[in-house]
């Protein structure tokens, strides 16, 4: 497998497949992936890098020379699959779109990440997560009502965009399977963002009226939101009228049941400012811990809102090992983020190191039919490193 890609949707895209056992070879250009010169790194690895490309084999291709290009195209004739994330148009004028590759390799599966997609009037420009996240609209949504435009605290556009790109390899690689042909997977930064729009856009779909930031509270549900407590918050999630039943009764208020604006779900949403502020006027008089332990003996949906340094002590996130230690040779000892896909046969490895810079170049030529000698022209034209 072939990842032509950079930062981190496309990066993310194939570290997951590389997870899931692909040989991932990743090519970087002669100055590396922009994430190995991110802060905290050694010369040109990091730990920003290694967070996205682990598993993978790193092979340093100059893609601005003929010999380059050319090199690619003759690995990419024995390859399954082929990522990239340039803007549209770049792969085409050197030769490497889906179009070219295809014809020599009928069975590749070809996917491109991109900002806006491969067709349509903004197909041009560049993708980036904060900029997808404002044309989306999830920043329109997110932040409390009246304030300020509020992105999402994680890239939510590139990882979306990279996970719907690594889902339509796998469907590709299906129908290959069937009938002996690869295809083209396109996708973007901005349809994930509204992809992954499901309850804002069944709002406006249903309503025809234009979905509003709602800080923590949910727009389908109430109350379904972080709550304030003595000494800090927690989420209740009281999702349906038995579980709101439930909580009036544990906070002494059985009347909220009976005042119209609580009685069903569409009138506590409507109304659900309001319900908030009377279930915090209970809450503020007990810390957290005494309302999550209360609320979980009762079966009501809650939790506690964690920092990061709470959230790798948690005993869940530890015993599903989403904190691993991998050793890097230039790095030392680091930790890195888990896999989330546990598989019964095939387990992901995901404490497998990123590759250092060009580590591989040599190592992949040879694998794919390159003479000692083919190689030796190669690096004297500047076309590998």
């Amino acid at each position: 497998m072939l990842d032509v890609t950079q930062v981190m949707a496309g990066p993310y895209c194939t570290m997951l497949l590389a997870d899931l056992g692909a040989d991932v070879v990743k090519i970087e250009p002669p100055g590396g992936d922009s994430t190995r010169q991110m802060p905290g790194g050694v010369g040109l690895e990091s730990p920003s890098f290694n967070a996205v490309n682990r598993g993978k084999r790193s092979a340093v291709v100059n893609l601005k020379a003929p010999e380059g290009r050319d090199a690619l195209k003759r690995i990419a004739r024995a390859c399954d699959i082929f990522v990239e994330n340039y803007r549209p148009g770049v792969v085409a004028a050197l030769g490497l779109d889906y179009e070219t590759l295809s014809a020599i390799n009928p069975r590749l599966v070809y996917a491109s990440i991109s900002g806006y997609g491969q067709t349509g009037p903004d197909r041009a420009k560049g993708g980036f997560d904060l900029v997808a996240q404002g044309v989306s609209g999830i920043m329109s949504i997110t932040g409390d009502r009246g304030g300020a435009p509020v992105k999402a605290g994680v890239p939510l556009t590139d990882l979306g965009a990279g996970l719907f790109a690594a889902v339509g390899i796998l469907a590709a690689l299906e129908h290959r399977h069937r009938t002996g042909l690869g295809q083209h997977v396109d996708t973007s930064l901005v349809e994930a963002g509204v992809a992954l729009s499901v309850w804002e856009a069944t709002e406006f779909f249903t309503t025809g009226g234009t979905p509003q930031p709602m800080g923590s509270a949910h727009r389908m549900f109430a109350p379904y939101q972080a709550i304030r407590c003595a000494d800090g918050y927690i989420t209740l999630g009281t999702a349906n009228d038995r579980l709101f039943k439930r909580l009036c009764d544990l906070l002494g208020h059985p009347e909220w049941l009976a005042d119209p604006q609580f009685a069903e779900n569409p009138a506590r949403v409507k109304n659900q400012a309001a319900l908030a502020a009377r279930i915090e006027e209970v809450t503020a008089k007990a810390p957290a811990s005494h309302w999550l332990a209360l609320l979980e003996q009762n079966e009501i949906p809650c939790g506690p809102i964690n920092d990061y340094a709470r959230v790798f002590t948690n005993p869940q996130v530890v015993a599903r090992e989403m904190a691993v230690d991998v050793d890097h040779p230039a790095l030392g000892r680091i930790k890195a983020l888990g896999s989330p896909i546990k598989l019964s046969s095939t387990p992901t490895n995901p404490a497998r190191r990123a590759p250092l810079f060009g580590e591989h170049t040599t190592a992949v030529l040879v694998d794919y039919g390159f003479s000692v000698e083919e190689i030796a022209l190669l690096r004297k034209a500047g076309a590998i490193v």
